[in-house]
């Protein structure tokens, strides 16, 4: 059973998908290649603004969606934080060695994650799989092969989820006792894996041939259900872009939260 959350539908749902993943990939370049420890703070709290305000989703959904990128933010700075080089030392013990370089990189490091997770999150909470496949299509002449067949493997992730549902309730009927421990574990993926590798390829096959026998390999000019155009929400993005990035920039350089700003 596909996973359906219901949402509001805002003037991000209408932008172009094809222009939000350029907009998205160029944004976390962006993140990528910022060093400034002060913009990438300001960059981290408007993207949460952005989130909240056009995701469109309730504020509960995106609280728990949010709640591993502080799990990701600690992971990815305290290795820098810990074991970082500097001349500043603020701790060390034993291999731990805490300085004030190594502190400013590694929440550097830390906010840069958070910063491309959030651009993730956002594009995949307002895009539709369906709308991208044909934007791509259409936009950005993706062969029509390879896009129905990304849309396929899509379709079939939630069938092989509602098989190993029903996969395991046919064992519960059947009596059949899960051992506990590490045999446990390997009994369970040979009773699971074999019968869900198998429907999915017998499935698979079925799809190659529909596609096939649909022309889905040719080469010739394909007429579309949906048409993927442009309209105003495209250049509300790229000004709500340049508009975001210009106020982190002139912000973290006019009022730095940090004594540094160029942490490499």
């Amino acid at each position: 059973m596909p996973l359906a959350w219901s949402y509001r539908e805002t003037w991000l749902h209408r932008v172009n998908p094809s222009f939000k993943l350029l907009v998205s990939v160029s944004l976390f370049l962006l993140v990528l290649f910022t060093h400034d420890i002060n913009v990438l703070t300001n960059m981290t709290g408007m993207y949460l603004v952005l989130l909240f305000a056009a995701a469109g989703h309730p504020w509960r959904r995106l609280l728990l969606l949010s709640l591993p990128f502080a799990l990701m933010f600690v992971s990815s700075s305290t290795s820098m934080v810990f074991f970082g080089k500097g001349e500043t030392t603020w701790v060390r013990w034993g291999l731990v060695h805490i300085t004030e370089e190594s502190f400013f990189r590694g929440l550097s490091i830390g906010l840069k994650t958070v910063n491309a997770a959030l651009i993730g999150l956002l594009f995949g909470l307002t895009t539709s799989p369906v709308g991208l496949f044909y934007s791509l299509m259409q936009q950005c002449r993706l062969p029509a092969k390879y896009a129905y067949s990304f849309m396929a493997a899509l379709r079939l992730m939630p069938m092989v989820a509602a098989e190993y549902r029903t996969l395991q309730m046919a064992l519960k009927v059947r009596g059949v006792k899960m051992r506990k421990g590490v045999r446990g574990w390997i009994d369970t993926l040979k009773r699971h894996s074999i019968p869900l590798l198998a429907q999915s390829i017998r499935r698979a096959q079925r799809i190659a041939v529909a596609m096939e026998a649909k022309r889905f390999s040719s080469a010739a000019k394909r007429t579309y259900y949906y048409r993927i155009g442009w309209s105003g929400s495209d250049g509300l993005l790229l000004a709500v872009t340049l508009a975001v990035w210009a106020a982190a920039l002139l912000l973290g350089w006019q009022f730095p939260y940090f004594p540094v700003g160029d942490v490499r």
